[in-house]
C-alpha cells in the first residue's frame, strides 16, 4: 500500500509537471496542427500513467480524469477550443489544472444545460441520502449468492451509479466550499428516463456525454456535413460518439483490471448507437 501511495504521487507530480508545460510553453505555440504535435507527447504520458498503479480504485479514478477528460481537453485546447481555450483565457496556472481534468461548470455549458432547480424533481436523492443507499447496496453483496444473476446485475449498476454520484458530489462540495467553483453533475436522474436518447444525451454520465460531443460528435458531423449533407451528418457522428465511448471503456477497465478486452463493451455502446440511430 505504501508503494501505490508513493506512485499516486509520482503521477501528480507528473500531471502537475505536464500541465505547466502545456500553460507556460503549449499555449504560446499557434493553435493546429504545431499545437497538437507539442501537446503529443503529453496525451501519450497520460495514457500510460495509470498502467503504473496496482489496484483497481486509484487506477480507474486517474484514467477516468486525467486519461479520458483530460486527454481529450488537451486535444480540444490543440485546435482552440474546450473549457482550456475559453475566454477570458484561465488566469492562474492551479484553474488551468482545474479545468484540464475536472468537469468544471462553465457560462457555455450553463447555458447548454439551463438550471431546472425551479422544476420540482420527482424522485429527488440527496448526497447523504445516496450515501446510505449505497452503504445499503454494499452489505448487501454480503448476500449475493442469494440473489439471482441478474439481480446482482442490477444492483452493482445501481452502485455504480451511487458511487459516481458521491464522488463528483463529494468533490463538488468541495471544490464550493473552498474555490467557489461548480462541477459539472455525474448525473441528471438517469431512473426517469424516457428513451435511449434521453438517457444517453440528458441524464446518464453527463461529464463524458459533454466531452464527447465536443472531441467527436460535431467534429465527426462538420467533416460527414461537407461532404455528404446537413441530413446525412448526424448518424455517422453518433456511431463514432458511441464507439470511442466504447473503445475508452474498455480501456478503463483494462487500467483497472489487467485482464484483456473481450470488446463486449465496445460491441454494447456500438449497439446502443446504432439503436440511438434508428430511433431516429
Amino acid at each position: 500500500m505504501e508503494d501505490e501511495i508513493k506512485t499516486i504521487f509520482k503521477i501528480g507530480l507528473s500531471v502537475l509537471a505536464s500541465l505547466s508545460y502545456t500553460y507556460f510553453i503549449s499555449s504560446e505555440i499557434p493553435r493546429g496542427k504545431l499545437r497538437f504535435f507539442s501537446l503529443l507527447p503529453i496525451l501519450y504520458l497520460f495514457f500510460i500513467l495509470p498502467l503504473s498503479l496496482s489496484t483497481a480504485l486509484p487506477a480507474g479514478v486517474i484514467s477516468l480524469f486525467v486519461t479520458w477528460i483530460g486527454s481529450f481537453n488537451l486535444l480540444l485546447f490543440s485546435f482552440g477550443s474546450g473549457p482550456l481555450s475559453s475566454q477570458p483565457p484561465p488566469k492562474s496556472l492551479f484553474l488551468f489544472i482545474l479545468l484540464a481534468c475536472l468537469p468544471i461548470k462553465t457560462q457555455s455549458s450553463n447555458h447548454r444545460n439551463p438550471d431546472k432547480s425551479s422544476k420540482p424533481k420527482k424522485l429527488p436523492l440527496s448526497l447523504p441520502t445516496k450515501v446510505v443507499l449505497f452503504a445499503i447496496l454494499v452489505a448487501l453483496t454480503d448476500y449475493k449468492h442469494y440473489l439471482h444473476p441478474k439481480v446482482l446485475l442490477g444492483q452493482y449498476g445501481c452502485m455504480l451509479y451511487l458511487f459516481v454520484d458521491i464522488l463528483v458530489g463529494s468533490c463538488n462540495v468541495l471544490m464550493r466550499t473552498a474555490l467557489g467553483i461548480e462541477l459539472e453533475s455525474p448525473s441528471n436522474e438517469p431512473y426517469l428516463s424516457t428513451s435511449l436518447q434521453d438517457f444517453w444525451g440528458r441524464r446518464w454520465n453527463l461529464m463524458i456525454t459533454n466531452i464527447l460531443r465536443n472531441t467527436v460528435y460535431k467534429p465527426v458531423r462538420s467533416a460527414v456535413e461537407a461532404s455528404l449533407g446537413r441530413e446525412w451528418a448526424p448518424p455517422p457522428a453518433v456511431l463514432a460518439a458511441f464507439l470511442v465511448s466504447g473503445l475508452m471503456h474498455e480501456l478503463i477497465y483494462y487500467y483497472m483490471t489487467r485482464v484483456t478486452p473481450t470488446w463486449e463493451v465496445t460491441l454494447f455502446f456500438v449497439l446502443h448507437g446504432m439503436c440511438l440511430v434508428a430511433g431516429g
